[in-house]
């Protein structure tokens, strides 16, 4: 005999904490399709300025690769996803197949530090703070992405001025005296993400400073 369906009854999506956690994350990438889409769409219409919509649009880029590494089984690819959710959203689908924002791919300067090496750059920044809050702890998970980090950073003329460098070089030559399995503790990775968040700021406030002067 069945057991009749209570209408009052809260429906689940998973029973267990491992389906919650592939329903959330689907629901996060969701949430950026969605949100990369609105981005573009204003940048279109004048609505965010390049200064605005370049970081904007590169950390959710960034975002979307971190979901889809842990989304991977569940998305052959983001047209089916968004195929199976019925998400007509073709402005961030174009955007999300470049890969880069519309300022590096319509990029007419010819100065060396054009919109591609902010884009770069920043996506280093997301990419290495992205890496810390998923708790990668070890040298040899940290250090690449650091090192790269620095390495963009440093292509920046009066980079070496900044705050920020100094303290990221720091944290190199930490990462450089341990072991690659040695891993920095949980008051570490909580200091050295806040070192790095405030780094990341100066980075666009230093950028956006010289662009005024243009």
């Amino acid at each position: 005999m069945s057991v009749p369906l209570s209408l009052d009854e809260e429906a689940r999506l998973y029973t267990t904490n491992a389906e919650r956690e592939k329903y959330e994350s689907l629901a996060t990438l969701y949430g950026i399709v969605v949100a990369l889409d609105y981005l573009e769409r204003a940048y279109v219409r004048d609505s965010v300025t390049a200064a605005e919509y370049s970081p904007a649009c590169t950390r959710l880029l960034s975002q979307y690769k971190t979901m889809l590494k842990l989304v991977g089984d569940d998305v052959p690819s983001i047209e089916q996803f968004m195929s199976r959710y019925r998400m007509d959203h073709p402005a961030a689908l174009h955007r999300l197949k470049v890969g880069v924002p519309a300022t590096v791919e319509h990029s007419s300067e010819a100065g060396p530090e054009t919109g591609k090496w902010v884009a770069e750059t920043t996506q280093s920044f997301i990419t290495f703070m992205d890496a810390l809050r998923l708790r990668l702890r070890a040298k040899d998970q940290l250090h690449p992405i650091l090192q790269e980090l620095v390495t963009g950073y440093a292509r920046f003329k009066g980079s070496k001025d900044w705050e920020g460098r100094s303290k990221m070089v720091g944290w190199l030559i930490t990462l450089n005296g341990m072991k690659a399995s040695d891993e920095i503790s949980e008051e570490q990775s909580r200091q050295l993400l806040f070192d790095v968040d405030h780094a990341y700021a100066e980075f666009f406030r230093s950028l956006g400073g010289k662009d005024n002067r243009h």
